[in-house]
């Protein structure tokens, strides 16, 4: 069972990973970026939408770190809890 698992697991990942690599191969074309105030980047299509998911990824962990930092310090205050009898009575 447990070799089964392991074996569907690096199935799903080379699916994955071959979808993406025709991906890829497909959308070689040229494309054009067009900024503000007439610039513009020409660049492969697949390295354009590899650069606009890192920096989607990049925002959105920048967007999580202050209340992560909040939770860190949170979790660092509170002192730990002493091991106490519980009061619940021990059946004979």
């Amino acid at each position: 069972m447990k070799n089964l698992l392991w074996l569907l697991k690096w199935g799903l990942k080379a699916a994955i990973f071959f979808t993406l690599f025709a991906f890829a191969l497909n959308n070689q074309q040229d494309t054009t970026v067009h900024f503000f105030f007439g610039t513009q980047w020409r660049a492969p299509q697949v390295l354009i939408v590899l650069s606009t998911f890192t920096a989607g990824v990049a925002v959105g962990v920048l967007g999580m770190v202050p209340r992560w930092w909040k939770q860190r310090r949170a979790a660092a205050d509170k002192q730990p809890v002493p091991n106490t009898p519980s009061m619940v009575p021990h059946e004979l």
